[in-house]
């Protein structure tokens, strides 16, 4: 599904693990949406991810969320 946000950025819902989130990722938790600030590797594929709003998140090897994804770069 994609979508035009304000500003004229395409935006994609994408499904993330690990390997592929990225700063900037809008995640929704507990029916808010939290923008992905810094992210940090961890041993056995791990990531644990800062969200803008001061959350945080542990990612395990073989989680996979869905997240919004902003392309600026058209």
């Amino acid at each position: 599904m994609r979508s035009w946000p304000p500003g004229g950025a395409m935006a994609a819902t994408i499904e993330i693990t690990t390997a592929n989130v990225r700063r900037g990722d809008v995640i929704q938790i507990g029916g808010r949406p939290c923008r992905v600030a810094d992210l940090r590797q961890l041993p056995l594929g791990g990531k644990h991810l800062l969200f803008e709003t001061g959350e945080q998140l542990t990612m395990h090897a073989r989680t996979r969320l869905l997240a919004l994804r902003v392309h600026t770069g058209w």
